[in-house]
């Protein structure tokens, strides 16, 4: 079923975003290595990106409730297509080197990050309530598709062709999603008295945090989603590793392994709405976490590479539908004039849950591989038991015009 005109305009602007960030997941570190024999340099890429995202959610949240929605995902978009189009022509000419990659790639995280939020905050004002998760599951399907399967073997294909091939393609994908969102329609903003004073970008920042901390389910999930990041990095910062020492696969394996295991996320994105709609909210999210738990347990016991690739898409399987009812539930609860700062505060804590994640997974690995497995299970075992009492019976009266307990 149709979920209107500016929904279908969302969602291309989206999917054609997403098919370039898989085409990057291929080519950047393939351009890294064809820049550079230090891991310390292409290992330090993530990390930039990672600290650029951390470091401009919060500033990038105001902008988000102060500007129109559908500029800053235009703008943010076109601009990460010029900027990596540039990168390309320098890269076919033979300049820039190491360092230009760099600057690309922090520019490139500092726009993501602002196009990502504005997206995510567009969609309640294009989708009516009801058909939040019906719309969340359509984006995550997209995004799977062109992540996990069309954009990685894409971009090690036009790599092969050209080095600047992939690149080429990406700053293209990205001036295309800009200018398919220019169709959106344009969202009123509250013009503020030239006599008032606007309170400062860390003021409003710091009243976006503290009204997430104050709203006991909004703020649980954020709680939540923190500590499942940590489960998913213990495991996934030595995922590489447990497949060939556990399972015995080689860098092929490893591909396979994760592009299989995607097949269980696309069936979270098309099925989370039909479960939330018949159990609710409180049982869908914490059947789905016990699942995630489940699923990692059984992985750290397991060596046979068939198991593992189904627990693996169990797994994903459980986080797509996690995903798509805490998007939800925020997307309903969170107040439209606040909603792209509690989006930057939940990310933020979501990413130092991330860090945290792959700090104690390396940590675990050296008792043994599989340990971190384990442990992130037990996580997870957590993150259900606090959304059981977050989502007690009762206890919904925050959830009343946001129908979470339907």
């Amino acid at each position: 079923m149709s979920l209107g005109r500016s929904f279908s305009v969302l969602w291309s602007a989206n999917a054609a975003s997403n098919l370039a960030d898989g085409l990057a997941f291929v080519s950047i570190p393939l351009l890294a290595t064809s820049l550079t024999d230090d891991p310390r340099w292409v290992a330090g890429l993530s990390t930039l990106y990672a600290l650029v995202r951390l470091l401009v959610a919060l500033p990038i949240g105001v902008w988000v409730d102060r500007v129109d929605r559908r500029t800053i995902l235009v703008v943010a978009n076109v601009l990460r297509g010029v900027a990596v189009l540039a990168l390309a022509i320098c890269v076919q000419a033979g300049v820039g080197g190491l360092i230009l990659l760099y600057v690309a790639y922090a520019i490139v995280g500092t726009l993501e990050s602002a196009a990502d939020n504005a997206a995510s905050s567009l969609v309640p004002s294009v989708v009516p309530k009801e058909r939040l998760d019906s719309a969340n599951g359509r984006i995550s399907a997209a995004q799977l598709v062109a992540d996990e399967f069309a954009g990685p073997p894409l971009g090690g294909f036009l790599f092969a062709l050209a080095a600047a091939a992939p690149i080429f393609a990406m700053g293209g994908l990205w001036a295309v999603a800009g200018l398919v969102a220019l169709a959106l329609p344009v969202r009123s903003t509250t013009v503020m008295p030239a006599s008032t004073v606007r309170p400062s970008m860390w003021s409003e920042a710091a009243a976006g945090a503290a009204w997430l901390a104050r709203h006991r389910v909004v703020g649980g999930l954020a709680l939540i989603g923190a500590l499942a990041s940590v489960g998913y990095m213990l495991p996934f910062s030595i995922f590489v590793i447990f497949v060939g020492e556990r399972l015995g696969l080689d860098g092929v394996g490893y591909g396979v392994i994760l592009a299989l295991s995607s097949i269980g996320g696309l069936v979270g994105s098309f099925t989370a709405a039909l479960i939330r709609s018949a159990i609710g909210y409180r049982w869908t999210i914490v059947a789905s976490l016990l699942t995630g738990a489940a699923s990692l347990v059984a992985l750290a016991a397991t060596d046979d590479a068939i198991i593992a690739a189904i627990l693996l898409a169990v797994y994903i399987l459980h986080a797509v539908v996690w995903g798509i009812c805490s998007t939800s539930l925020r997307q309903r609860l969170v107040p439209d004039s606040f909603r792209g700062r509690v989006n930057a505060a939940a990310r933020v804590l979501g990413l130092l849950g991330l860090a945290l994640g792959s700090l104690l997974g390396g940590l675990l690995a050296v008792v043994d591989i599989a340990v971190p497995v384990r442990a992130g299970g037990i996580v997870f075992v957590a993150c259900a038991a606090i959304a059981f009492v977050l989502f007690r019976p009762g206890g919904l009266h925050d959830c009343r015009n946001g129908g979470a307990s339907s």
